[in-house]
């Protein structure tokens, strides 16, 4: 892939949903001829917009949570290391873990605010899925199994300034915009996460992000951050929160049709040695997700992905397919497929020790490996159920099951016992989500 082939795809596709809307908009307008059925009678005025919140409305709109996810990934092979190549928040083979226990304290936006109106989001987590998520600069990196992690810590506004929809502001540190899947397990399908959202997408950043609803079809994002899952400070630390960094892109939203394209570019490799003369060169980062409700029921999503890392002359990106299919009430079905290519053996990495992924983002030794340049393959099966008439306090328990299997399309053997011995690898995973609402 290059930039010209990204460039194209996100052309093609916005302009090919644009003609679509168009042409619905042809075909809605209403008959003119003389046998035409008669005017309906003219709509009611629309309703005032509601009143600004009081103080003590607005403290009462403050809501504290939280979840914890524990589960386990079954892996046949078994390997000698215990780790599931190409995994990351599901990458301990044949172990139970606490991936997150997370405590939310937030004050979300009023989305019809014609206001000003401000907020807030909190969120503090404790798992092994802190290993991937800490921001550089920021807590001490111990070599736990379980680690503390601050996942949100932003203010938020909304101005109604310059367009009818008004302006959306996040100052802070948050998680990222880009990509399909999230960190908070309550807001994805599947356990295990796929390629695109380990490999290639940032998790979180520093700065500040806007979003200015131009119009109810388009979004425009733009922002300054310190980088990728980067907090503030001097380079001297091995991270790049000295230089700029841009994230900013599109939403376009349709009847049965959103797109949102995003990018990330900025330096991101380390300062610090042996990688020399790298500290500036730029990292780019592209996503675009497709989101299509065909009927009620069925859900499709499309994600392209591109990478591209200038410090190390290295590529990589691909396509995630996603389809959601609600079975009864409780149960519903998933099915994900993806190919990703690491054209140069850099993005896609096994971290066998508690704190390696932090060491690799510092520049630091660790015992990190991969095989080779691969294409990799996954297809994801897996079912989401929510048992009725829980709690209100826990309301959204979900148990998830899925089988997934991974196999090298072209390239080097990533997978097996040892590593590195066999282009196969099922694994069968299943987590519990409890959700704490207060």
């Amino acid at each position: 892939m290059t930039h010209r082939i990204w460039t194209l795809l996100s052309t093609a596709a916005a302009a090919s949903l644009l003609a679509g809307a168009a042409f619905a908009d042809d075909q809605a307008t209403p008959p003119t001829d003389a046998s035409a059925p008669a005017a309906a009678p003219p709509a009611a005025a629309p309703a005032p917009p509601p009143a600004p919140l009081s103080t003590e409305g607005w403290i009462q709109s403050i809501k504290l949570g939280g979840h914890i996810e524990v589960g386990a990934t079954m892996n046949p092979q078994s390997p000698g290391n215990q780790i599931n190549f190409g995994h990351l928040f599901t990458d301990k083979a044949n172990q139970f873990v606490l991936n997150q226990a997370a405590v939310t304290l937030e004050r979300d936006l009023d989305p019809k605010a014609t206001w000003l109106d401000v907020g807030f989001k909190l969120q503090v987590m404790y798992g092994m899925d802190s290993q991937f998520t800490q921001f550089l600069g920021e807590l001490p990196h111990q070599d736990n199994r379980n680690q503390w992690d601050i996942v949100e810590a932003n203010f938020l506004a909304h101005l109604p300034v310059l367009t009818p929809g008004g302006i959306d502001v996040k100052l802070g540190q948050f998680s990222t915009p880009i990509g399909y899947e999230v960190i908070d397990p309550t807001g994805n399908f599947f356990y295990s996460h796929s390629y695109i959202f380990n490999f290639g997408i940032p998790l979180k950043h520093t700065g500040i992000l806007t979003t200015t609803h131009v119009n109810p079809m388009l979004d425009i994002y733009a922002g300054y951050t310190t980088g990728v899952n980067t907090s503030i400070g001097s380079p001297g630390g091995g991270y790049n929160a000295d230089q700029p960094h841009f994230v900013g892109g599109f939403g376009l939203n349709f009847a049965k049709v959103t797109i949102l394209a995003l990018t990330h570019i900025g330096p991101e490799d380390p300062a610090s040695s042996p990688f020399t003369g790298i500290h500036s060169k730029l990292r780019y980062l592209n996503d675009m997700i497709i989101t299509w409700k065909p009927n009620a029921k069925l859900t499709s999503v499309t994600e392209l992905n591109y990478i591209k890392d200038d410090g190390f002359s290295a590529s990589g990106g691909g396509v995630a397919q996603y389809f959601t299919y609600p079975l009864s009430s409780i149960v519903t079905a998933g099915l994900r497929a993806e190919v990703w290519r690491d054209n140069n053996a850099f993005f896609v990495a096994a971290f066998p020790g508690n704190n390696d992924f932090v060491n690799v983002e510092y520049g630091r030794p660790s015992t990190a490996y991969n095989f080779g340049p691969s294409t990799y393959g996954a297809l994801t099966f897996g079912l989401n159920i929510k048992p009725a008439k829980m709690p209100k306090e826990i309301d959204g328990l979900t148990v998830r099951p899925e089988i997934r299997y991974d196999r090298i399309l072209a390239g080097a053997a990533q997978f097996g016992d040892p590593p590195g011995s066999s282009k196969d690898q099922v694994t069968i995973g299943i987590d519990l989500v409890v959700p704490f609402n207060f």
